[in-house]
């Protein structure tokens, strides 16, 4: 079924040849350009950036003429290109960075395996708050990067009651988390938070995201104060940004709250939180391993916006938030190797993240691909000295 039809119409930034970066948008299997088909500057530009500070008035505009312009395929003389035959690059300049941790599912399962004796797998904050960490922006690529194994602190087990001493080398257990991630288009300014029924005039859009994760990094550094270069060497995002827009036919109700959310969490009382039915695959080495649907996610991405800005932060235009891992009940539903139990990731293996929603009248919306492949530092030397 086609994915990439007129009622998606997905956001990116393209070159040809070596060319400069232009924005572009996708119709089936060509990248369109969308200065030539639209006659507007501020799309001949690197990256969309200020197509995405216009805002909602504009983002609504600029849709409704490509759905017309695009309605009985790419017009005669619009520069258009093969998608195998362009390079894509990073969408938008990322502002800040911040991942959640939305999936009870996720948050239940990492609860037993490494809090085995409680008997409440989650925190007692989980269901009052979307928990979430401030990353690295720098370090989110677009999909096709290598991703280095990091190296840093582990500190191994001890059966004799003494004190761990950490030892320093790459990470043994690298990991994925399937995500989605959430772009602002507009922010707001310091000290006037953004309503959780207001999120949809500051979100733009949708991408794929893989949270790449040193598991032995984490668990050594993590106490007191959360990740840090256990997450912080790679994050990846796919190339095609999916607008809200887009995904109207995809809404859902989120999994039931309760206990019930303080009042600046809540949509309205006359509205439930609204959550995506995509459903994503994460592929391992050319095999699907795991299908998580993020229709579980306990939190709406409304309400995480609405968190993240609540003690008067601002955000700003190219803000990136990120779901937290995608994990449904089951075990083929899972977003990371960790929940699997069936090992971690070694050098040369590839991940591929993909996902479709329902659009209107029984289309589908695709997402295109979420992919990288892990080098060592001397590998990933080896072949910028090729190109």
């Amino acid at each position: 079924m086609e994915l990439f039809g007129t009622t998606n119409l997905p956001y990116g930034v393209y070159s040809v040849d070596g060319g400069a970066p232009r924005c572009a948008t996708r119709l089936g299997d060509q990248v369109v350009d969308l200065a030539d088909l639209l006659g507007d500057d501020v799309f001949a530009l690197p990256t969309l950036d200020a197509f995405l500070a216009q805002g909602r008035g504009r983002w609504d505009e600029v849709r409704a003429g490509l759905r017309a312009r695009l309605a009985d395929g790419v017009p005669a003389g619009t520069t258009a290109h093969p998608v195998d035959a362009v390079r894509m690059h990073l969408p938008f300049t990322v502002a800040d960075y911040v991942d959640f941790y939305a999936s009870e599912h996720h948050a239940s399962n990492l609860g037993r395996l490494f809090r085995p004796d409680n008997p409440n797998p989650l925190l007692p904050n989980w269901k009052h708050l979307p928990v979430s960490y401030t990353g690295r922006a720098g370090s989110v690529v677009v999909s096709g990067t290598d991703v280095v194994r990091p190296s840093g602190q582990r500190a191994p087990a001890t059966t004799d009651g003494s004190a761990p001493v950490p030892t320093f080398g790459p990470s043994t257990r690298l990991d994925i988390e399937a995500e989605l991630g959430f772009v602002v288009g507009v922010g707001n300014p310091m000290g006037t938070p953004i309503e959780a029924a207001d999120a949809e005039e500051h979100l733009f859009g949708v991408v794929l995201f893989n949270d790449w994760s040193a598991r032995d990094i984490q668990a050594w550094e993590y106490v007191p104060l959360g990740p840090h270069l256990g997450k912080s060497f790679a994050s990846t995002i796919s190339p095609w940004v999916v607008p809200l827009a887009a995904l109207d036919a995809a809404r859902v109700d989120t999994p039931v709250q309760d206990p019930a959310v303080l009042p600046y969490l809540s949509l309205g009382t006359d509205r439930a939180p609204w959550g995506l039915d995509i459903d994503l695959e994460v592929e391992l080495n050319g095999e699907v391993v795991s299908r998580p649907p993020y229709a579980s996610m306990y939190w709406s991405p409304a309400q995480m916006l609405a968190h993240l800005t609540v003690n008067g932060a601002p955000t700003r235009t190219g803000d990136l938030f990120a779901s937290g891992t995608i994990s449904g009940p089951g075990k083929d539903q899972v977003g990371s190797l960790i929940e699997r139990g069936e090992g971690f990731l070694e050098d040369g293996d590839e991940v591929v993240l993909r996902a479709a929603a329902p659009g209107p009248d029984g289309t589908r919306i695709g997402f295109g691909e979420c992919r990288g492949r892990i080098v060592t530092s001397r590998q990933l030397d080896n072949r910028k000295a090729q190109q």
